[in-house]
């Protein structure tokens, strides 16, 4: 039997207390190894959900997760983001696995600039289904905020599941903490650091780097330590598209590769 639907019955039967599949997603942050915790970007709805406060115009994107490995553990999202005189709207759509073990996400947040920060909150439906076992279906709330210290320093940091709901009279979802820094020395580099933790498991520290080389065109690498995984990735834009790739590679899951597309609709 496959390992992701053991870890899917495992959840479902409250053998466990942890979400079975991070729901970062995005080829401009994997592409960075998700060392995105202070980065201004179209998916982070599914990041850090301050960091939508200074989108401009709305913008829909699509990206798809295809992992080879192992079957049925492939990943898909869709966000919205509507910036309005008073903040930044976004809404979001996610979906792992397939007939037998599926998670999918709602999610519906809200981001604002004051001064030097950012902040933003939102919420999220996850509901479980396991074929044979039924389905369950949890409301979460994430917080998080962004602060540019300097035009070349900025820090962010977002709590996931601030609420805690459970899955069973004995079982929680965990919070997970996540703090980071970027650094832009230039307008045409980005590097990210960043420290994930779970209160359940051990901290996973990330670092990548973005280095637009063209007017069009983006370079990024990235690395995570526990688990040890490497990342690389691409990226075209003109003024309303935006095309990104990127690839990992670790002992686990082996190669995996994303691709996402954003339109952008000019005001």
């Amino acid at each position: 039997m496959r390992l992701y639907l053991l870890i899917a019955l495992s959840i479902l039967q409250a053998e466990i207390v942890a979400q079975s599949v991070s729901p970062q997603i995005g080829s401009r942050a994997n592409g960075i190894g998700y060392a995105s915790a202070a980065l201004f970007d179209t998916w982070s709805i599914f990041n850090n959900p301050a960091a939508s406060a200074q989108l401009k115009h709305v913008t829909a994107a699509f990206t798809y997760d295809l992992r080879y490995s192992l079957t049925g553990a492939n990943r898909a999202a869709a966000v919205l983001n509507v910036p309005l005189p008073i903040g930044v709207c976004a809404a979001g759509a996610y979906r792992f696995g397939d007939d037998l073990y599926s998670e999918q996400i709602l999610s519906a947040g809200f981001a604002n600039t004051f001064g030097l920060a950012s902040l933003g909150a939102q919420v999220n439906y996850i509901q479980y289904t396991v074929s044979g076992f039924g389905t369950k279906g949890v409301a979460t709330i994430n917080l998080g905020g962004i602060a540019e210290l300097t035009p070349h320093l900025s820090v962010g940091a977002y709590i996931v599941n601030v609420n805690q709901p459970s899955l069973s009279e004995h079982e929680k979802l965990p919070t997970r903490l996540v703090a980071g820094l970027a650094f832009k020395p230039t307008e045409k580099i980005y590097v990210g650091a960043e420290i994930d933790k779970d209160l359940d498991f051990d901290p996973v520290w990330k670092a990548g780097m973005e280095y637009t080389f063209h007017k069009k065109f983006v370079a990024r690498t990235g690395f995570n330590l526990n688990p040890n995984t490497g990342f690389f990735g691409f990226g075209f834009k003109t003024r309303k598209l935006m095309i990104d790739y990127a690839v990992q590679y670790n002992a686990l899951l082996r190669l995996s590769q994303q691709a996402s597309i954003a339109l952008q609709f000019n005001k």
